[in-house]
């Protein structure tokens, strides 16, 4: 959400976002990449144990709190026929247009030993590059990363419960200026804590918090 300011630790239903004070950005990373690793898994794919049993501490070492989305890519073969590979790409926050699908494809070494191809989305796709996606030799599966997170403005007795139930103050949520895009545009008024759900076609649910400065 834009025009927000910062501060605080996030709260939300899983403590591992505050584990060892990590971004939420790295969080949702986590996720997606660890769900894609355990439906590949399930699919049949040779997924390293490592991979499967990485914390979220050892995946913020690794990749780091501002993922390189190149870094993020997998490419893993099937156990009863190693010569198929699945490849795994994340793409950025932009609209997808033709010349970024063309650009992917190009960058595509060994295209014989595809077995599939799953996009990650971040963003929306065009039709022009959905049609050029058709044209690919191969099965490619797309699924998006992070959807835009539904809001609820917390009542009085919502707000003080939060706060009796993660032994908090106030002050210690993340902070959303009276000045903030969408805090004016809904009318907020400070003092007031909005909550934040975001959902996702590969990555788990997760709620954060903000309170109106």
């Amino acid at each position: 959400m834009g025009g927000s300011g910062g501060g605080g630790e996030c709260i939300t239903r899983s403590s591992h976002v505050m584990e060892g004070g990590g971004s939420l950005e790295s969080y949702r990373y986590y996720l997606s990449r660890r769900t894609v690793l355990q439906m590949l898994n399930d699919r049949g794919y040779a997924v390293p144990n490592s991979e499967l049993t990485r914390s979220l501490t050892e995946f913020r070492f690794t990749f780091g709190d501002k993922c390189d989305l190149e870094s993020l890519r997998l490419c893993l073969p099937l156990r009863s026929n190693p010569s198929k590979k699945m490849l795994v790409v994340y793409l950025g926050t932009e609209e997808i247009r033709t010349q970024a699908i063309r650009g992917l494809y190009g960058q595509i070494l060994n295209k014989e030993a595809l077995h599939g191809l799953i996009l990650i989305l971040q963003s929306n796709m065009n039709t022009f590059a959905r049609k050029e996606v058709l044209k690919f030799p191969f099965k490619v599966e797309i699924f998006h990363h992070i959807l835009q997170p539904k809001h609820e403005v917390l009542s009085a007795g919502e707000r003080d419960k939060l706060m009796k139930k993660y032994k908090i103050e106030g002050k210690q949520l993340p902070r959303m200026l009276e000045t903030d895009a969408f805090a004016r545009y809904y009318g907020l008024q400070k003092g007031q804590v909005v909550k934040f759900t975001y959902c996702s076609g590969i990555a788990e649910f997760l709620e954060t918090y903000r309170r109106v400065l």
